[in-house]
Protein backbone atom coordinates (compact mmCIF):
# COMPACT_ATOMS: atom_id res chain seq x y z
CA UNK A 1 0.00 0.00 0.00
CA UNK A 2 3.07 2.61 0.69
CA UNK A 3 3.98 1.92 -2.83
CA UNK A 4 0.91 3.09 -3.92
CA UNK A 5 0.78 6.33 -2.36
CA UNK A 6 4.29 7.00 -3.25
CA UNK A 7 3.19 6.53 -6.87
CA UNK A 8 0.19 8.71 -6.20
CA UNK A 9 2.15 11.34 -4.48
CA UNK A 10 5.09 11.48 -7.42
CA UNK A 11 2.61 11.83 -10.06
CA UNK A 12 0.40 15.03 -8.40
CA UNK A 13 3.64 16.34 -7.88
CA UNK A 14 4.98 15.61 -11.82
CA UNK A 15 0.93 17.47 -12.37
CA UNK A 16 0.40 20.07 -9.75
CA UNK A 17 -2.58 21.33 -12.13
CA UNK A 18 -4.38 18.21 -11.46
CA UNK A 19 -4.62 18.21 -7.80
CA UNK A 20 -6.87 21.32 -8.53
CA UNK A 21 -8.97 19.64 -10.72
CA UNK A 22 -9.39 16.94 -8.49
CA UNK A 23 -10.58 19.18 -6.23
CA UNK A 24 -12.81 21.17 -8.19
CA UNK A 25 -13.94 17.81 -9.23
CA UNK A 26 -14.94 16.69 -5.41
CA UNK A 27 -16.72 19.94 -4.95
CA UNK A 28 -18.75 19.60 -7.80
CA UNK A 29 -20.15 15.86 -7.23
CA UNK A 30 -20.34 17.23 -3.29
CA UNK A 31 -22.96 19.50 -4.68
CA UNK A 32 -24.96 17.33 -7.22
CA UNK A 33 -25.10 14.77 -4.31
CA UNK A 34 -26.66 17.88 -2.07
CA UNK A 35 -28.70 18.86 -5.24
CA UNK A 36 -30.36 15.39 -6.09
CA UNK A 37 -30.60 14.94 -2.39
CA UNK A 38 -32.98 17.66 -1.78
CA UNK A 39 -34.53 17.09 -5.50
CA UNK A 40 -35.34 13.63 -4.46
CA UNK A 41 -33.84 12.11 -7.77
CA UNK A 42 -31.52 9.88 -5.74
CA UNK A 43 -34.45 8.69 -2.91
CA UNK A 44 -37.99 7.22 -2.84
CA UNK A 45 -39.14 10.13 -5.58
CA UNK A 46 -39.53 12.56 -2.48
CA UNK A 47 -39.25 16.09 -2.76
CA UNK A 48 -40.06 19.58 -2.51
CA UNK A 49 -42.27 19.95 -5.10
Amino acid sequence: MSSNNDTLRTFLAEHPRLIGALFAACLLLSQVGTAAADVGIAGNGGGTW
